[in-house]
């Protein structure tokens, strides 16, 4: 573990400010990306947190159509389901100026992750990586992606020389069984963004990264604590 962590924290008083300033950095890195290569590649993450982000990103004006935008981790549910982080992005993100991004879902029509796999890895093999820009969220019992505690592949997803792409994950908080990209995979990125809202989650966060207490064995801690890719912390009340 390095002795300084390499993390930027960014307060806001107000989320709607948040997601404003935010939804402007990341569509100016996601420009940057189309100049430099002709196309960019994005993967965010579910949950309420980043509704209103996602609001104000799907506004901002960019050439979307060269931009493919992949989730961090998925429910093992149907588009149909109000469970779904495919919905929540198609809902929320894939409208206004962004309705014509491409948009690469985790879920196949399969009983179980570990039976879609295949179909999923396949569906990966085209998109453009490295990531151009990675945001995480985290729950308050300190999972970020399907990083869950208790996780039965946690160990394998968080190993940085597994050499995985996407894991499946079953644990006790997640109630559904989950895929996710592997740790390893989504450090493969131009820019880590962590976006989290509440004091409640700000108190977990600082004990992740002080390594006190239940701090020491969030899975949170293995993203601020890797030495590869500078972190950029998010953060309202």
């Amino acid at each position: 573990m390095p002795d300084t962590l390499n993390l930027t924290d960014h307060s806001f008083t107000d989320c709607h400010a948040l997601a404003k300033a935010f939804a402007e950095r990341i569509a100016g890195q996601l420009r940057e990306a189309i100049d430099a290569r002709g196309q960019a590649l994005i993967a965010v993450s579910g949950g309420s947190t980043p509704k209103h982000f996602f609001e104000q990103l799907s506004r901002q004006k960019l050439d979307w159509a060269k931009v493919s935008v992949a989730l961090v981790d998925e429910r093992w549910v149907p588009e149909s389901s109000e469970r779904s982080n495919a919905r929540l992005v198609k809902s929320m993100l894939l409208q206004h100026e962004a309705t014509v991004a491409q948009f690469i879902p985790l879920y196949a029509n399969a009983p179980t992750p570990e039976a879609g796999l295949p179909a999923v890895k396949a569906r990966l093999a085209a998109l453009p990586f490295p990531f151009d820009v990675v945001i995480l969220g985290m729950g308050g019992d300190g999972h970020t992606a399907s990083f869950f505690p208790g996780g039965d592949r946690l160990s394998e997803a968080l190993d940085l020389n597994s050499g995985l792409l996407v894991v499946p994950m079953r644990a006790k908080g997640a109630e559904e069984p989950r895929i996710t990209f592997s740790l390893p995979a989504l450090l493969q990125t131009r820019a880590l963004y962590l976006h989290i809202e509440g004091d409640a989650k700000r108190d977990v966060l600082n004990e992740a990264r002080l390594g006190t207490g239940k701090g020491a064995d969030y899975p949170i801690r293995a993203v601020l604590t890797q030495p590869q890719v500078p972190v950029s912390i998010y953060w309202c009340p």
